[in-house]
Formats: structure tokens, sequence, C-alpha cells
């Protein structure tokens, strides 16, 4: 049995060289997403204090990776949202949620979490799809 090709993405993160990871990878119809967070195309977080439009620019580098490897939005099947105020956030997140995934409603999970690497970064996302 041969081994299937591993195919790779990078978003342009610090983090990915940095970290040893890429931003997704396909592997026959299977699509990962890692950890997505809020940075802008200057290396800066995108909309400090506004989690809807934190969201938004995730989904948005998410997007980006599934195209590259051949999926879209509409192949995802599973989504984690990591909130940092989850209490104040969680509806503004699941606002963004339901404009991207509208057609597709993955299974989603939406957690609370202490804090994440920048501390102006209110979500990051990962995404599963299978395309």
């Amino acid at each position: 049995m041969s081994k299937s090709p591993i195919q790779r993405v990078t978003s342009g993160s610090p983090f990915e060289e940095r970290f040893g990871f890429c931003r997704a990878l396909r592997t026959r119809n299977v699509v990962h997403v890692a950890g997505t967070a809020p940075i802008g195309e200057d290396g800066r977080t995108v909309a400090p204090g506004d989690a809807e439009a934190q969201s938004l620019r995730c989904f948005e580098i998410i997007g980006r990776a599934l195209t590259e490897l051949g999926a879209s939005v509409d192949d995802v099947v599973r989504t984690r949202m990591f909130l940092t105020r989850i209490e104040q956030d969680w509806e503004a997140v699941g606002r963004a949620h339901g404009a991207v995934f509208k057609h597709a409603r993955p299974v989603a999970t939406m957690v609370g979490v202490a804090r994440l690497i920048d501390p102006d970064w209110l979500v990051e996302i990962e995404a599963e799809a299978i395309v």
C-alpha cells in the first residue's frame, strides 16, 4: 500500500516557520486547518476588541487555505472556536460562523480559554473539511 501524498500550505504567519507547522494540509480527501488567529497581512492583530471582525478574519484565512488545497468552506465538516471572553463574545463569533457556514452547517465547538498567544486575540479557529 503506497503512502498518500500530503499537500501543505502556509498563510505566512510568523509562527508557522518558527514553530514548525503549516496553516493547512490535505491528505487524500481530508483537509485540516490549524488554529487560525486574526492576523492581518501586516502581521498585526486585526480589529482589537472586536471578536466578530476577528472571527471573520480567521475565516478568511481558513477559506484561502482551503481554496489552495482544492476545497471550500462548503466542504467544512468541523470547526473549533477558542474564545478568551466567551461570556461576552459567543454570540458575535456565532454570527460570524453562521454567515460563513450557513450552507455547510458543520459540527462546531466553541470553548472559553484563559488566553491565546497574543493578548489582543479574542478568538482562534480550527477547521476540518472533506472534499
